[in-house]
């Protein structure tokens, strides 16, 4: 039977487990940030509290839902805490489809399909310097209207 696609949905800032063991009390805001990310949610309300949250549903598996709670004292970190966080090799792994998708190509232009170099105009070869020498070859009007 035909099911219909449904599409991949990605929400939030995936935060592993070794970036959480990164952080250290006493950190300021901005060396916080730059371990996690900026945060999904900050509340005025709530100054002292950036939330973490990251969601994945996917056709043929169960939605994931990871959160994370910082907490800072004035500027400073304080403390996190949240759910049981994913070492990144772990994600990666979890999120392979089991499909095959067969052997992969290889990337690589075979010699007998390399462009060949532009033969050189008879000015520069003949020892004049060109005062557009490495300009392409064809003259393409200005983008801008001229001065008046």
């Amino acid at each position: 039977m035909v099911s219909p696609y449904k599409v991949e949905v990605v929400q939030g800032n995936f935060v592993s487990k070794e970036q959480k063991d990164a952080l250290q009390v006493g950190m300021s805001r901005a060396q916080v940030q730059e371990i996690l990310g900026s945060p999904l949610i900050t509340s005025a309300f709530h100054a002292d509290r950036w939330d973490y949250v990251f969601t994945i549903r996917r056709q043929g598996a169960e939605p994931q839902q990871r959160k994370l709670i910082v907490f800072f004292q004035g500027d400073q970190f304080s403390k996190a805490e949240g759910d049981a966080l994913m070492a990144e090799q772990d994600f990666v792994a979890s999120l392979s489809t089991g499909r095959n998708l067969g052997k992969v190509p290889v990337l690589e232009l075979p010699a007998n399909q390399l462009p060949t170099p532009a033969p050189s105009s008879p000015a520069s070869s003949a020892g004049t310097p060109s005062s557009n020498a490495g300009a392409p070859s064809r003259v393409y009007p200005p983008l801008e209207p001229p001065a008046r």
